[in-house]
């Protein structure tokens, strides 16, 4: 490397620091047997009910000035998915219980484990640390305050706040004012190639990370990052090269 040091690090949240793929996992599990309880239908329609949910997740777009909650919205998605499946017969009230019982099954779920918050504390005495999470104000701001992580961060950007989010050079912009910091004095670490090592790419920070627990190879035609690790305890390894 060119001998500069590290001054910053920016964390995303989910599946880097939080396992949330895992308590979705649970949430869609206990929401299941809901389902299961209330209707009295076989697996492979809960299943298919559930898959339609998450593919609806995956899809969604939310305007804040429609008038509607994201609460409302993914209510509705579950409204959506269980008529979908098996008609307009289910009571009125089902897809509200449903959206709740995930949603608060999974918060109830989200940890910073106590590995990840010793590695936060040993960081931060070294370096500054920001949040840089994507998605939707409400459902982000959610779980910081379930897992609560603030006090290991000197800053936390949620990106359904701004304009742009990762992997957009703005957010990054911002973060590095945010510090007082340059690009090229932070690593960017993170489970996303689309967006944490892509926008990491972009802003030209000094290093990118990608959790890959898994321990994927990089598909082809995606962005490069320039180190790999299978969880965010083996990064003080890779700070350590960059010294």
């Amino acid at each position: 490397m060119d001998g500069k040091t590290v001054k910053a690090i920016l964390f995303d949240l989910d599946n880097t620091l939080i396992e949330t793929s895992r308590a979705g996992g649970v949430a869609i599990q206990k929401t299941s047997e809901l389902l299961k309880t209330t209707l009295g239908i076989d697996d492979n329609t809960i299943s298919s009910i559930c898959d339609k949910f998450k593919q609806k997740l995956l899809q969604e777009s939310f305007d804040p000035a429609s008038g509607r909650s994201i609460d409302d919205v993914r209510v509705g998605h579950w409204e959506e998915s269980i008529q979908e499946t098996v008609g307009s017969s289910s009571p009125v009230s089902l897809a509200a219980q449903c959206y709740y019982l995930w949603k608060n099954s999974r918060l109830e779920l989200l940890s910073l484990s106590p590995p990840v918050g010793n590695l936060l504390k040993q960081l931060r005495s070294r370096y500054k640390l920001l949040l840089l999470t994507n998605g939707e104000t409400q459902t982000q701001r959610e779980k910081v305050e379930a897992v609560r992580c603030e006090e290991f961060f000197d800053a936390i950007v949620i990106g359904g706040e701004h304009a742009e989010q990762k992997p957009f050079l703005s957010i990054f912009t911002l973060c590095f004012s945010m510090l007082g910091v340059e690009a090229q004095d932070c690593v960017m670490v993170g489970d996303s190639l689309d967006t944490d090592i892509q926008g990491g790419f972009n802003a030209r920070v000094r290093a990118t990370v990608w959790i890959s627990s898994a321990g994927g190879a990089v598909p082809d035609g995606s962005v490069k990052p320039d180190y790999t690790v299978p969880t965010v305890l083996d990064l003080p390894h890779v700070l350590a090269q960059l010294e």
